[in-house]
């Protein structure tokens, strides 16, 4: 009597088996047709890029550094302006910074411009690397590229600080302007950075943050 209980109960769970896999190959099915999918959509992204003329790929570059701009002009720290700056690009970052070497080498004398130039250049380079390395030490999920495009963007407001001291040169009213722009950027930066960085290491890895654009508003002042 036992053993045709058992009987039974394998039959059935034989049964059941049998029952479920149609279940399972369709959910296989629409598993590969999703992947196919998706490859194919990646596969017209790609085609059309490539085959778009250099103007429209220019314009769409343009677009997307006014978007990234505009999310550090007005920090207002919303989950859509962390999404753009977390979708990073190089080509802000470089303008901004070859913008800000310009004016400075243009603000001091002619002897100085090519050193002026490289210095700042540098600086904002090799500054982005080390205060990344800093936050990716302290436990912060962030990568190079991300934080170069946070750190670029935001050097923005310096830059306007820059271009403003080529035409006033009282002391007192290039150090508002400049002070106003630090801490703009500073603000701007912080606001997006310390989102990625455990909350019991911010201090430590936003002091960093805060030393970078300083010495760059302090070199803006006195050249």
């Amino acid at each position: 009597m036992e053993f045709e209980v058992q009987e039974n109960q394998a039959n059935n769970s034989i049964q059941g088996i049998i029952n479920l896999q149609p279940q399972v190959n369709q959910v296989n099915q629409v598993q590969v047709q999703q992947q196919e999918i998706q490859i194919k959509q990646t596969d017209i992204q790609v085609s059309s890029t490539l085959e778009e003329s250099v103007a429209v790929t220019l314009l769409r570059d343009l677009r997307q550094i006014g978007i990234k701009l505009r999310c550090v002009l007005v920090p207002t720290m919303s989950t859509d302006n962390a999404r753009e700056l977390r979708n990073w690009d190089l080509w802000g970052p470089l303008v901004f910074c070859l913008m800000l070497a310009l004016t400075l080498s243009l603000s001091g004398n002619n002897d100085d411009g090519p050193g002026i130039f490289a210095t700042i250049f540098v600086l904002i380079w090799v500054g982005s690397f080390v205060v990344t390395l800093n936050a990716q030490l302290l436990g912060g999920k962030v990568s190079f590229f991300q934080s170069v495009c946070v750190l670029g963007y935001c050097v923005f407001p310096i830059n306007l600080g820059a271009l403003f001291t080529l035409f006033f040169q009282f002391f007192y009213l290039k150090m508002f302007l400049v002070i106003g722009c630090f801490l703009w950027s500073t603000y701007s930066a912080v606001g997006f950075m310390k989102l990625l960085i455990p909350e019991q290491k911010r201090i430590l890895a936003l002091y960093p943050v805060i030393l970078f654009y300083l010495f760059l508003s302090w070199f803006a002042l006195i050249v």
